[in-house]
């Protein structure tokens, strides 16, 4: 078997030089401009239709859209509970009613959660007929119902500006989260039970923890810009003899049987629980 032979170096350059550019037949890189031209023109062509293809599906799924409402809206049936304020550790409030300092965040947090509902903020907003769902799937323009500060009594901030933090009656406010057009049925009301008895007492406002149907149904923020969650202040009054000790509390949604409270795989479904600690 006779050995290969090994080709000169400058006899492998002119090779790859040629390769490269053949003067000869004009080819570049084994090809000529006209076969360049046709291979660049069928791949523009392919991949500007597969762009067209895409862009095209693209636009014809963005038809199905609306711009005002959500496509489906089966996976959150009922809406859940959250409370304001919000502590960063866990839903647990600890302070001390002599020190201002230990409650000065929580009574920060309701100052500025409270301020959208200010009189001067609802300008907007117009009183709606109470007891009554506020319906306006045919209106253009969605109306948002005016919600009073004062329904909220003394968890206002006006007539006590530390919420009650500073008297050892502690104030929590209670909302549902936003859910287009939930129309609850019966009389929707939060209810709030301490698993320890003899420890706290609840005073709620509006009377009885009312929601009133005049909120319902929200239609979207861009519909229903200026709506306004209806709210519900719990008042906790600690017994003396329960300072120091930590009180866990429990508030659902009860008397609406379209509204769910109760949910092994979501802990804030129609319910939402927190622990108070008071010292002094």
């Amino acid at each position: 078997m006779a050995k290969e032979t090994t080709k000169p170096f400058r006899q492998s350059m002119a090779e790859w030089r040629q390769f490269i550019y053949n003067p000869t037949s004009g080819e570049f890189l084994g090809r000529t401009a006209k076969s360049w031209g046709l291979i660049l023109l069928f791949y523009l062509v392919f991949y500007g239709f597969l762009a067209a293809l895409f862009t095209f599906t693209l636009w014809v799924m963005l038809q199905t859209l609306s711009n005002d409402l959500p496509k489906y809206r089966d996976r959150i049936s009922s809406p859940g509970l959250m409370i304001s304020p919000k502590p960063d550790t866990a839903l647990e409030f600890h302070f001390n009613k002599s020190d201002s300092q230990s409650y000065a965040e929580y009574v920060t947090t309701l100052q500025n959660f409270l301020e959208s509902y200010n009189d001067s903020k609802q300008s907007q907003n117009i009183d709606c007929t109470r007891g009554k769902i506020f319906d306006q799937s045919e209106a253009a323009v969605k109306k948002a119902c005016r919600f009073n500060l004062s329904d909220l009594g003394p968890c206002s901030g006006k007539e006590d500006a530390n919420f009650g933090y500073s008297k050892g009656t502690p104030c929590v406010l209670v909302k549902m989260n936003r859910i287009i057009g939930l129309k609850p049925e019966g009389e929707p009301h939060i209810q709030c039970n301490p698993k320890e008895e003899g420890m706290v007492s609840i005073n709620y406002f509006p009377r009885n923890g009312a929601m009133d149907l005049m909120y319902f149904p929200y239609y979207g923020k861009n519909l229903h810009a200026h709506y306004l969650q209806p709210l519900v202040a719990v008042q906790l009054a600690i017994a003396p003899n329960a300072t120091k000790e930590e009180i866990t509390i429990e508030c659902k949604i009860h008397g609406s049987p379209n509204l769910k409270n109760q949910d092994d795989r979501d802990k804030f479904l129609g319910r939402v629980a927190f622990e108070v600690m008071m010292s002094e």
